[in-house]
């Protein structure tokens, strides 16, 4: 959430980047100048009230103390004391009003991200190894799974529906050996702590990361007593919520943490895209990377993040790239979006495996995170920030693809052959 100083203090330059996400800003901010202006009168107003009530109160005792009627100026105070909670619902009333805007206010872009309105304006940064060279035509990874005995989409379908995967002896492995592969990696190599958190959260957990209220439609809801639980869509919400209402003490920062976690997202508003295999299932694993740093340090903090998520594709030998998303293609929270992309030669594309975001002070804001610093008294909010290290699904499909071979078998990267015990993963029989 923005500041509401800030927002008061800058309101063209916010409108003009809202513009530039390709939002209507005159929509999102059509009643802050009014609200925010008669929310102000009538704090004035109270105040006035207050000090005219105090002043009137010590005449009242005053009177009393010298014998004289005080009656009229006790019931000045009477009138005073019931105008002023009047107005103090009024001022209650108007700060859910701008509670409400502010809510639904996304965050601003930094300057470094380039305008446009859709994928096609993010802009390119590096690229890493090549593409693959096949003497057949790679198979893209839903018919090599099917062929090879390792995915199940039917029987998935019949335990639960569309966009849900089973998988079966070395496809169940390679998923296993991709998860503690890329924890390895974070915790032994990155410098990041690893976490186990919860994978059903409160709602003030998805208000504090900005999934609700705006994409409550996007999230498995469960009903949990007197309150809902929501399935995660990520363990960006639990890990950043963990110090959710906490002050960190500076010499912590920066705080590396990493999780893996199952991800649960209904996605309805994906339906007719990417239907084929297991690109986009409400059920899938994830390696996530989350940080916690000084304002100062976070633009450099997000290049570390990047280039460590970035890293488990060079070991794994897989051919990507990064991009810099654009202004119409960034998330609600996010200040600045790196995509990382592997290349896909069963579908001779490239697809997304992994987001990394700067989002300022944007959750923490809302989740109230701070941190002090050392010899100061006044405690600042931190800056958050995540992406995926990997999405752990993505990459299990990468794999199949990049490294299919002739005879129909899959070659198991280097890397993840001590994980695996296998060289190959060849048909179940």
């Amino acid at each position: 959430m923005l500041d509401l100083g800030y927002v008061r203090d800058n309101l063209t330059l916010i409108s003009e980047k809202l513009r530039r996400r390709g939002m209507d800003a005159d929509a999102i901010l059509r009643d802050f100048t009014a609200v925010d202006t008669r929310r102000r009168q009538v704090i004035t107003e109270v105040e006035q009230l207050k000090a005219r009530r105090n002043r009137a109160s010590e005449d009242v005792a005053k009177l009393k103390k010298s014998g004289q009627d005080a009656g009229a100026l006790i019931e000045q105070t009477k009138q005073m004391r019931e105008r002023i909670e009047q107005l103090e619902k009024e001022s209650a009333d108007f700060d859910a009003q701008l509670k409400n805007i502010l809510i639904n206010v996304p965050n601003i872009p930094h300057d470094s991200v380039p305008v446009g309105h859709s994928a096609e304006q993010n802009a390119e940064v590096r690229r890493w190894g090549a593409p693959p060279q096949f003497t057949f035509a790679p198979k893209p990874h839903w018919e090599l799974g099917e062929q090879l005995g390792i995915l199940d989409l039917e029987r998935a379908a019949k335990l639960s529906g569309a966009r849900f995967a089973v998988y079966w002896e070395l496809g169940a492995r390679l998923e296993r050996a991709l998860a503690n592969f890329m924890l390895d990696v974070h915790t032994r190599e990155h410098g990041y702590t690893e976490v186990l958190p919860p994978f059903l959260v409160n709602a003030d957990s998805m208000y504090g990361t900005g999934q609700l209220p705006k994409f409550e439609s996007d999230l498995f809801k469960v009903p949990h007593g007197e309150q809902n639980l929501y399935l995660i869509p990520t363990a960006e919400v639990p890990v950043t919520n963990l110090f959710r209402d906490e002050t960190l003490e500076e010499k912590r920062l920066p705080l590396s943490l990493t999780a893996w976690t199952p991800c649960f997202r209904s996605e309805a508003g994906s339906y007719g895209k990417d239907v084929r295999g297991i690109i986009r299932q409400h059920q899938f694993q994830k390696v996530e990377l989350v940080k916690f740093c000084r304002p100062e340090d976070s633009y450099a903090q997000l290049e570390k993040l990047t280039n460590d998520a970035e890293n488990i594709l060079q070991r794994l030998g897989l051919h990507c790239r990064v991009v810099t998303l654009c202004t119409g293609d960034m998330g609600f929270s996010s200040a600045k979006t790196y995509d990382i992309e592997v290349w896909l030669p069963g579908q001779q594309l490239f697809r997304e495996i992994s987001s990394c975001s700067n989002f300022e002070s944007f959750q923490a804001r809302r989740a109230n995170i701070r941190f002090k610093r050392e010899g100061g008294k006044k405690a600042e909010l931190v800056h958050t920030l995540n992406g995926s290290g990997l999405a752990v699904g993505r990459t299990w499909l990468a794999i199949l693809e990049n490294y299919q071979q002739a005879d129909g078998s899959v070659l198991v990267p280097e890397a993840l052959r001590p994980y695996m015990g296998t060289d190959r993963i060849v048909p179940r029989k």
